[in-house]
């Protein structure tokens, strides 16, 4: 069995990137520790599909990608939350420590994934990289006056501890895959929804220069569009 393949040097540099992004998270590099939980959403996805399209998978692919993500999207963006409250109550470390219950929730929501079998089109629970791409834009929305209302410890670990929960959950999440010839409006209106709305909060925060802060209004959509359209079925 190789150790050393292409999907597997991919997914290596998914982990550096987590790795990185920690680094720059407790060093107060925060922009860097953001694009670099992006970097490794970026090989996270690209792993699957080079694996696929060299016809590459395995135990120890599958078991790697896990060990990754849940550096990236796991301890990553956790660190991102310790800096939140860090920020909002400086004298408190211990309170900003419990960030890291949400690493924990993140390796249990992506060994449940290795077991489950019904999550092969579509997710039950919110995925890692969806939390981690919400924590990024958290980081900028609390930094914006009008959101400084959320800038308060207690509301951020509370929001954390929600969002833990929503990884290990049994709400049914859409997947952005669409099969080949199933394009059709009628089968894809949530995912197409979506994608329209993603678009136009993207223009609305870059029109305010705070573009940075558009992953957290779009993952906040794609968990109400989730559970709404699990309600209608």
């Amino acid at each position: 069995m190789k150790l050393i393949n292409l999907p597997n040097i991919i997914t290596c540099c998914n982990l550096l990137c987590g790795c990185l992004s920690i680094f720059c998270g407790f060093h107060g590099d925060i922009d860097w520790a953001c694009i670099y939980i992006v970097a490794g959403a970026v090989f996270d996805f690209f792993d699957g599909m080079t694996a696929r399209a060299l016809h590459i998978s395995g135990p120890i692919g599958k078991e790697l990608d896990s060990l990754a993500d849940v550096v990236s999207f796991g301890i990553a963006p956790s660190v991102l939350c310790y800096n939140i409250v860090v920020t909002a109550d400086g004298s408190n470390e211990t309170l900003a420590l419990c960030s890291f219950i949400m690493a924990a929730f993140s390796a249990l929501r992506l060994a449940k994934f290795n077991c489950d079998e019904r999550q092969t089109t579509s997710f039950i629970g919110l995925p890692t990289p969806a939390n981690a791409l919400f924590w990024i834009g958290l980081t900028y929305v609390v930094q914006l006056p009008m959101f400084a209302f959320l800038h308060n410890p207690y509301f951020i670990l509370a929001l954390m501890v929600v969002l833990s929960y929503l990884l290990i959950s049994e709400v049914p999440m859409f997947s952005l895959k669409i099969k080949p010839g199933h394009m059709g409006i009628g089968e894809n209106i949530v995912r197409y929804s979506f994608l329209a709305a993603t678009v136009v909060l993207i223009v609305v925060f870059a029109l305010i220069g705070q573009v940075q802060a558009s992953p957290a209004a779009i993952i906040l959509l794609y968990i109400v569009l989730s559970a709404a359209s699990a309600k209608k079925q």
